[in-house]
């Protein structure tokens, strides 16, 4: 299956969008076509070995629209769609205000001498009584520009009838045409000395009405630039050019340039393999890995993260992040479409083209609205002419029902939000796939977390140094990593990370020797160092069963007032193990030179910021769930930690989605928290799957919502998101419903049988430009949605997920 994405022209609703869906679905091998009309694109996914980009955009033009002469994903096509967009917003701009310098006179000119209670002063040249045929010509020689500034509604409006699928355009056309015509053939009976005529002018209707029109699109088409601002930043954050190094394999096809020279190319022109130079100040161009240099590089635009990365050679750089300080040179790996910048867009791009199932009640009223606008304009019309015997009155009926009519708000109400929300989530981080996942997540009330990788960083730390004896701790450290430092276990590189990052200089470690199952012997400085477990130990003939002389009871790293630090003077080593373990910590004994010298306490530490987003989550009133393949013990541990009640431990990998299943039986609404290959299947499972952004390929593919900078906080922060993006689709939808169902019936007359007013033509222009612009201010207001974010320091980042774009 393949994927396109066609700029379209010349839609002015919902019916539009939904026609040419229904015209694209109906073709062979179409396998979902979406049309964001906010956007003004069209999203299909179709298959290749049935159908032509050419045979879809064929489709599309036989129903009446216009396609962009090349796919948006093609190199170049978005910069041409967003300079077509300016310049469409600057030519609705002039042909207002042109229509609104004629509107003005036009207006006061028609309606001074229907004023019942006030004289206004019209000039005597062209006074009604005395001049009619004067007074209707300068109206016409006033609206003939400001129809004439209208024209595509007149020339889309009236195709599309012909094509029996009449749209927004259609509805104004019909109702200023007819305000027109008749206005003309009065004009013709006044010329003929048929002087009460020039009461059933009406070019000041059609003229106020295309004038209206024309504001409200001009403010559609400026909000709308609005709702995809957030596209636009990423779009606009890839630099034009790039600074490469010359080599042997890139000098000029005429051989100029020396190898080693610096210059600076479109970035087209880059390909892999090149050596890019990145100054300070400047933008990286394309995805790489560094070869010489170091720096700090701000990554916020794509991970939401502020601090900056410290890179050095042999880490990865991506494009469009900033080099603050140093300069480096890195070596081009995914360059154009296959930069993590490139994949991101296409990730929102498919969001904000998809459609949430909320959407769906728009589409369908919108399909038939206007062919039902257009039926209840011509009974209202019939039947105020039939009751009134007064053409005038009946045509300003006919013609403020096609007006008010327009779906336009209805159409703006889902796609106008979803755009907004999701783009407030890429800038924050947080990738939501499809406006689906963004609807479904407002309901989950139960979150099932991962824990190794989720919950916990997912890799052994030292949490506890409790020396014995007559040791201290810094001795502890010093010979327990100095000997672990030729160890590939896990729990050894956990005890010379601890070393590191306390600036400890290892001392050199002779007749290392790995004991398979128990730890590892080795000299050190003339020490005798045996680390390993309890049965090492025990084979050694060392026993723990007593220790004195505690030199530091206070624990090296983390809580001084957990379970081993409250048991510092017990004097059984085995007691200390126990209440690490209690803790879900794994003890491993040192001894020097045959003697008991200390325990240091290894573990999967917890995230900073698990314990806050699960109390955030738990606030919400959502049940919080862990699985975990670890037993219970240590399960438990970790759940208490973070405070966690329900737990599910000791589950195959392949059984974690069956346990989601289960959990859904019950009528949950899940949500899977995870990173790994064993995620994936309860990802898929779960109603809404998310992955931590440092998790695998496959996790992430799995998944509906994305976590770049591998934080929690940000776990509430998505469901937050979705309930107040789903908020505002309701209030958009209930207030265009309301809106058209209650404006219609006024427009008909339904008022004026019962002695009311009837809705002037005018005045419904106005309402109908206002619903829309106020669907696109109300959407809007997601913008202002609060992010949560954890203030914590070293706050990892989601480099680890932007590389696998």
């Amino acid at each position: 299956m393949e994927n396109l994405v066609f700029g379209i022209r010349g839609m002015s609703c919902a019916s539009c969008a939904a026609r040419i869906e229904r015209t694209l679905r109906k073709l062979d091998g179409v396998v979902q076509a979406n049309v964001s009309l906010p956007a003004e694109k069209l999203y299909v996914t179709y298959d290749g070995a049935e159908l032509e980009p050419e045979d879809i955009k064929q489709a599309v033009i036989k129903t009446g629209f216009q396609v962009a002469e090349k796919p948006l994903s093609e190199a170049g096509a978005v910069d041409e769609d967003r300079i077509r967009k300016e310049k469409e917003v600057r030519v609705l701009r002039i042909k207002f205000i042109v229509s609104a310098v004629l509107c003005v006179p036009l207006f006061y000119i028609a309606m001074a001498p229907m004023m019942p209670f006030i004289t206004l002063p019209v000039p005597g040249i062209i006074d009604m009584t005395e001049h009619p045929l004067r007074f209707a010509l300068i109206q016409l020689i006033l609206a003939i520009p400001i129809v004439a500034a209208g024209y595509k509604f007149y020339t889309v409006g009236f195709m599309a009838m012909l094509r029996r699928s009449p749209n927004m355009d259609s509805l104004i056309a019909i109702g200023t045409s007819a305000a027109f015509a008749y206005s003309m053939y009065n004009t013709l009976l006044i010329a003929q000395g048929a002087e009460h005529a020039v009461h059933s002018l009406y070019f000041e209707t059609a003229g106020v009405i295309i004038t209206l029109i024309l504001l409200g699109k001009t403010l559609e088409a400026v909000t709308k630039g609005k709702t995809s601002e957030a596209m636009k930043k990423l779009l606009g954050l890839a630099p034009k050019t790039a600074v490469i190094m010359l080599s042997d394999g890139n000098i000029g096809a005429d051989g100029s340039g020396a190898v080693g020279t610096e210059v600076e190319i479109p970035i087209d022109e880059v390909e892999i393999g090149d050596i890019v130079v990145v100054k300070p100040g400047a933008k990286i161009p394309v995805d790489g890995r560094i070869t010489s240099g170091h720096s700090a590089v701000d990554e916020s635009m794509l991970t939401g993260e502020s601090m900056p990365v410290d890179k050095h050679e042999g880490d990865l750089v991506y494009a469009a992040t900033i080099n603050t300080t140093g300069m480096f040179r890195f070596r081009a790996e995914k360059v154009g479409s296959d930069t993590a910048l490139a994949q991101i867009i296409k990730l929102v791009e498919d969001a904000q083209g998809s459609k949430a199932p909320i959407a769906a009640i728009g589409d369908k009223v919108s399909a038939y609205f206007v062919p039902a606008a257009c039926l209840i304009a011509i009974i209202a019309g019939i039947g105020w002419f039939i009751a009134e015997r007064d053409i005038g009155f009946s045509l300003s009926a006919f013609i403020a029902v096609l007006v008010i009519a327009c779906p336009c708000a209805l159409g703006l109400a889902t796609p106008t939000a979803i755009m907004v929300g999701t783009g407030k989530g890429a800038e924050n981080g947080i990738l939501i796939k499809s406006g689906e996942a963004l609807e479904i997540a407002h309901r989950i009330d139960t979150i099932v977390f991962d824990k190794t990788g989720t919950i916990t960083e997912g890799k052994p730390a030292v949490t506890d140094v409790i020396a014995f004896n007559d040791y201290t701790q810094e001795q502890l450290i010093l010979y327990a990593a100095s000997a672990e430092k030729g160890s590939e276990h896990p729990l050894g590189q956990a005890i010379v990370a601890c070393a590191s990052d306390r600036e400890v200089e290892l001392l050199p470690a002779e007749h290392f020797y790995s004991i398979t199952g128990r730890g590892i012997e080795a000299v050190v400085k003339g020490t005798a160092v045996l680390a390993g477990n309890m049965k090492l130990m025990e084979e050694r003939g060392i026993s723990f069963d007593t220790v004195y002389g505690l030199a530091n009871p206070e624990l090296a790293v983390g809580d001084t007032k957990s379970g081993a630090g409250n048991a510092a003077r017990m004097s059984s080593g085995a007691d200390f193990a126990s209440s690490l373990a209690d803790e879900g910590k794994t003890p491993m004994y040192v001894a020097f030179d045959g003697k008991p010298a200390g325990i240091a306490a290894v573990a999967d530490v917890i995230k900073p910021g698990s314990k806050a987003a699960i109390d955030v989550l738990r606030g919400m009133g959502v049940t919080v769930t862990m699985i975990t393949g670890d037993n219970k013990k240590t399960a438990a541990a970790i759940a208490r930690q973070v405070g966690i009640d329900s737990i599910i431990s000791e589950v195959l990998p392949h059984d974690k989605s069956e346990e989601v299943r289960k959990l859904q039986d019950k009528g949950l609404k899940i949500a899977m928290v995870g990173d790994g290959i064993n995620d994936a299947p309860a990802l898929t499972q779960a109603d809404v799957g998310i992955a931590i952004g440092s998790g695998t390929d496959v996790a992430i593919e799995s998944a509906d919502i994305v976590l770049m900078r591998s934080d929690l906080m940000d776990v509430p922060t998505a469901i937050l998101l979705s309930k107040r993006t789903i908020t505002n689709i309701k209030q958009n939808l209930f207030w265009a419903f309301l809106y058209n169902s209650t404006l219609i019936p006024v427009a008909a007359g339904v008022l004026h049988i019962f002695g009311g007013p009837m809705l002037n033509p005018m005045l419904a222009a106005g309402a109908m430009g206002l619903s829309s612009v106020s669907v696109l201010m109300n959407a809007l207001r997601l913008k202002r949605f609060k992010m949560h974010r954890n203030s914590r320091p070293g706050a990892r980042h989601g480099s680890e997920y932007i590389d696998r774009l």
